[in-house]
């Protein structure tokens, strides 16, 4: 399904310059056809009443499923770049980590479709997301 082979490793070693690196997302398992990536429930991804934000799961999902597309494809000819994003939260989470895990809805020629689940540390799903990605020509 990759376009090449990539390690959880190499994805984390990527540019620091964004918005996962801040709340410090970190790849941890490329499989067959999924992606799984970490992000901690702390001070950066709580909302004021002290439980993970909405919006940080959203960003973990669409990371997940951004960086999974980029690795469908051709990066010398072709960008990804998200659509549509959408969430249910399903249960509040006050701290540890948060794992994501993103597979293939449909992987076309234009567009991709992620489905994200997300859990806490008791293996309990607290998000579930669907991201649709376009694939784009590069600018020249």
């Amino acid at each position: 399904m990759w376009f090449s082979e990539f390690t959880p490793q190499g994805l984390n070693d990527r540019p620091k310059n964004h918005m996962g690196a801040f709340l410090d997302i970190q790849f941890t398992v490329v499989g067959i056809d999924s992606l799984t990536a970490t992000m901690p429930v702390n001070e950066r991804t709580h909302q004021p009443a002290g439980i993970l934000h909405g919006g940080a799961s959203v960003v973990l999902a669409e990371t997940l499923g951004s960086v999974a597309s980029y690795m469908c494809i051709d990066p010398e000819k072709y960008i990804a770049v998200g659509l549509e994003v959408n969430a249910n939260h399903l249960r509040p989470v006050k701290s540890g980590l948060v794992t994501g895990i993103c597979k293939p809805l449909h992987i076309g020629a234009k567009t991709h479709i992620w489905e994200i689940k997300i859990y806490n540390d008791k293996g309990k799903m607290n998000c579930v997301s669907r991201l649709t990605v376009a694939i784009i020509n590069k600018p020249q």
